[in-house]
């Protein structure tokens, strides 16, 4: 699977933001289904022109943007309320 396969971004859609291909349907819209508890059944059901190696693709979008993330650690500024 090419991650191109099911998951595109383009300025004139979504302002660019990552989409699975095809839709308006944005990855983090996925992401965020998901994060409360949402299985892909229910998100195919809500979104039936989705597929399901469409949210899978999205999921994989996700993994691979998480997995080349660099966390930058800073000590808060005191009385900053930090």
């Amino acid at each position: 699977m090419l991650l191109t396969d099911y998951v595109e971004a383009k300025p004139d859609v979504m302002l660019g933001k990552p989409v699975i291909r095809g839709t308006r349907i944005t990855v983090d819209l996925v992401m965020r289904k998901l994060s409360e508890g949402a299985t892909v059944d229910a998100i195919l059901d809500a979104y039936p022109h989705l597929t399901r190696a469409g949210v899978l693709g999205a999921l994989d979008y996700a993994r691979r943007v998480v997995a080349h993330e660099e966390l930058v650690v800073t000590q808060p500024v005191p009385g900053s309320g930090d």
